[in-house]
């Protein structure tokens, strides 16, 4: 990008730094990585940022709660490439992950919804373990919920599942409960939570029988999907302002006015 320096409006890396919460090495680094489009330099060698600049950073920074470092840094390469139709892509590819987010919400609610009193109780109220059409084994468990058998063995443990033994055998043995207690582990990892988080939701549910002991967890992760959602829209809107303001659909600074 050519810039005149008697008459463009320059900018120090300090300047686009400040209000942003950012240290001018940061601002350098994310040069550097594409995430700002390359700088010319003054005869003196110093970087020479301009508003376009400003509009990236501002566009990238909007981007990230959406749609999170990585990917907000991949849309502004790819803009800046002249790959548009890519950093669309990207885009779209984080309004799938939400929406599967969203699915995965709606299915928790429903397993909590659908579960059966007696199998949620306290140990002692269930009914004593047997071999009903139900029990399943490691192997077609894992198949039904796409995870490896070891994901199981990890999940048990960690006292998330607690198949038991076949007498005879020694095979693992998950019964209606267990087999509730992986799928709920599952959902719940998919919505971001790490296994000691998990731990005492389950352990809830196991005592409480029902879906009131984690209608705030479900309420606040709702809340977070929200949150992600208007998040994408105000990204969406920078990235269309910085497109508008000066790099075109192809990635390429808009010409400059006429004086």
């Amino acid at each position: 990008m050519a810039q005149n320096f008697q008459t463009g409006v320059r900018l120090r890396p300090v300047d686009l730094a400040r209000g942003h919460g950012l240290s001018t090495q940061a601002v350098r680094n994310y040069e550097d990585a594409g995430i700002l489009p390359a700088t010319d330099r003054t005869p003196a060698g110093y970087r020479a940022y301009t508003p376009r600049h400003a509009r990236a950073l501002r566009a990238f920074l909007a981007l990230v709660p959406g749609h999170g470092h990585p990917v907000a840094a991949a849309i502004m390469r790819a803009v800046h490439d002249g790959a548009v139709g890519e950093a669309f892509r990207l885009i779209d590819e984080s309004h799938a992950l939400l929406l599967e987010d969203r699915r995965t919400l709606r299915a928790v609610e429903d397993a909590l919804r659908d579960l059966d009193a007696t199998t949620a109780g306290p140990p002692s109220a269930r009914p004593a373990p047997r071999t009903e059409p139900q029990d399943t084994f490691i192997g077609p468990l894992a198949a039904q919920l796409r995870i490896r058998p070891a994901t199981l063995r990890t999940w048990e443990r960690a006292g998330l599942v607690r198949p038991r033994r076949d007498p005879q055998t020694g095979y693992r043995v998950y019964d209606a409960a267990a087999v509730r207690d992986a799928r709920l582990t599952h959902q719940l990892r998919r919505g971001g939570y790490l296994l000691e988080q998990i731990v005492p939701l389950i352990e809830r549910v196991r005592t409480a029988g029902g879906l009131a002991p984690l209608e705030a967890t479900l309420a606040e992760w709702q809340s977070r999907l929200t949150d992600r959602g208007r998040a994408m829209l105000a990204g969406a809107a920078a990235l269309e302002a910085y497109l508008a303001a000066g790099t075109g659909l192809t990635g390429r600074p808009a010409a400059a006015p006429p004086a």
